[in-house]
């Protein structure tokens, strides 16, 4: 299962949780993904926190395959350390919403092999906008798991979800972002 594997490799941060999403050989995370490997940090082989990173990251994994991939990112710059690190996990059946902080327009940009929702936002949280597209709600999903969650979110967005944005190549989207940073609210 190739979340148990970015998981023993260390590329999974700050994990929320790693769990079984109801079916076999499927797996379900929240958290923050690594887009590079960390630099080994003392002689004992402790890792440094990597320099770029995917935050609010939501997957859901089928064997070797990631089915969901969303997350938030600060910069549309960082989109191909993102599917250099996991280009033999995703295809063209991979469900792909990121979320760009400096991202002026909403676009759709195939890369790897993956068409990738690129959505602009400055506040707010991933899993949240992903429950809205899905058209669910939290009492939608009392009693379930947090793996099963995922599951029923992506089954949810599969149904419902229909991406927007103009097509675009790589090089033209991003002349679509802007010196934004993320809006961080709540207690100093």
């Amino acid at each position: 299962m190739v979340i148990k594997e970015y998981e023993n490799k260390g590329l999974l941060l700050n994990v929320a949780f790693v769990e079984s999403a109801g079916e076999a050989d499927t797996l379900g995370f929240r958290g923050r993904l690594a887009l590079v490997e960390a630099e080994v940090g003392d002689a004992s082989g402790n890792r440094k926190t990597p320099p770029f990173v995917m935050e609010q990251t939501t997957l859901l994994s089928k064997g070797d395959k990631l089915k969901l991939l969303s997350g938030s990112l600060d910069r549309l710059a960082d989109l191909p350390k993102l599917v250099e690190m996991y280009q033999a996990n995703i295809d063209a059946d991979t469900l792909a919403i990121i979320f760009v902080v400096n991202a002026t327009a909403t676009m759709q940009v195939e890369m790897g092999g993956t068409t990738f929702s690129l959505i602009p936002m400055r506040e707010g949280v991933s899993w949240n906008e992903l429950m809205d597209f899905a058209l669910l709600d939290k009492s939608d999903m009392k009693k379930m798991s947090s793996g099963e969650k995922v599951s029923k979110v992506y089954a949810e967005l599969l149904a419902n979800y229909k991406p927007k944005g103009e097509k675009m190549d790589f090089e033209t989207a991003l002349t679509n972002t802007g010196d934004i940073t993320r809006e961080e609210r709540g207690a100093l």
